[in-house]
Formats: structure tokens, C-alpha cells, sequence
């Protein structure tokens, strides 16, 4: 029973390992989710992490299980969801870019906030790949039975969430220090981060043409 509980204890910290590793690298869910910390609040920073979270233990369920049909759909049609989620994120861009300063206030959040963070993360099709290695990496590439396969789908989204809670939160530890024209500055720079985030993501789909 020890061994037993031991063996479930390391894959689900495994798989919280696995969230944490594919969640961190900063990208343009990072930058929004701090400009919206900064903008509406902890709430809306954290929903939007949130739907991240939920597009990343998508993948991570998708490598984990190994369900080859949907990894060979999303490596087929590459392209295209590149191409459109590299659009998505130049629009943006734009729109933070010209966003006029507001209070540093805590604002209404809504179903916007986690669903377009989890379009954004879907759009990478590639993350899907990246799990698989990271999987391979930690040992949790093996075939287990449905229930273990679940802990780790379970961990990934607990550690993904856990980077959304550390970033959200160290950000609104701050965001009272930040002035009306430091917003407008940041609102600039997030834009620009993100819009060429999006050119590099339309760079990168040339590369695999339908």
C-alpha cells in the first residue's frame, strides 16, 4: 500500500512538474496575463491564466494518453492554426498598443478573459510535441493504465495553475505602485511584445505550407 501510494505521490508531482515546465517560458499568454493583472485586477489575470492552464492539460492529455490521431491532426494542419492565431495576436497587440490609460481599479472580468488565453494556447499545436519530450524526460512516457494516466493530466493542470497563481500574484503585489502614464507605457511595450509575437508565429507557419 506504501509503494502504492509512493508511485501515485511522484507521478502526479511529476506531472505538476510537467504543467509548471510548459507553462513558465514567457510568451504572449504571459504578457497578457500580466497586462490584465495590471489593467483589472488579480481575478482577471488569474482567469486568464486559467484558460490556459485548461488548453495546456488539453495537450498534456493528448501526449499523455497518446491519442496519435489528434497529435497527427494538429501536426497536419499546423499551418493554419499558426496562421490565424498569429492574426489573433497582432490584433491584440494593436488594441493594447492604443488602449488609452485607466485606474489601476479592480474591474469586471468575464468569460473573455479565459476563453480568448485558451484560443491563444491552442493556437501553438506544437505544445502538444513539446509535452511529449518533457513527458519522455520526467519517465511518464510509458503506457500506465487510465487512472495513473489521469494523475498525471491532473498534475499537469495543478502546475500549471501554480505558475499562473505565482505570476498573477507577485504582479498584483505591485500593481498599486504603478502610475496612469506607467500603464500607458506598459500597455505600449505588452502591445508591441504580443503583436510580435504574433509576426513571429506567421513567420513560423510559412514554414510548414498546407
Amino acid at each position: 500500500m506504501a509503494a502504492s501510494f509512493i508511485t501515485i505521490l511522484g507521478l502526479l508531482l511529476r506531472g505538476v512538474a510537467c504543467g509548471l515546465i510548459i507553462a513558465a517560458p514567457v510568451g504572449p499568454v504571459n504578457v497578457l496575463c500580466v497586462q490584465r493583472t495590471l489593467s483589472k485586477g488579480w481575478r482577471s489575470g488569474l482567469l486568464s491564466g486559467l484558460g490556459s492552464a485548461l488548453a495546456d492539460t488539453l495537450y498534456g492529455a493528448i501526449a499523455s494518453f497518446s491519442i496519435s490521431f489528434v497529435i497527427a491532426f494538429l501536426v497536419r494542419e499546423e499551418f493554419w492554426i499558426r496562421f490565424f492565431g498569429g492574426l489573433i495576436l497582432i490584433g491584440i497587440g494593436v488594441s493594447y498598443f492604443i488602449r488609452r490609460p485607466q485606474p489601476v481599479e479592480d474591474r469586471r472580468t468575464g468569460h473573455s478573459d479565459y476563453a480568448s488565453t485558451f484560443l491563444l494556447t491552442l493556437t501553438n499545436p506544437t505544445t502538444v510535441l513539446s509535452f511529449l519530450a518533457v513527458l519522455a524526460a520526467l519517465r511518464l512516457g510509458e503506457q500506465r493504465n487510465g487512472f495513473l494516466t489521469l494523475l498525471i493530466v491532473v498534475g499537469i493542470f495543478v502546475g500549471a495553475m501554480l505558475w499562473w497563481l505565482i505570476l498573477t500574484g507577485i504582479v498584483h503585489r505591485f500593481r498599486d505602485k504603478f502610475s496612469d502614464r506607467a500603464l500607458m507605457q506598459i500597455n505600449r511595450i505588452g502591445g508591441l511584445a504580443i503583436g510580435l509575437f504574433g509576426v513571429i508565429t506567421l513567420w513560423f507557419s510559412r514554414r510548414s505550407p498546407p
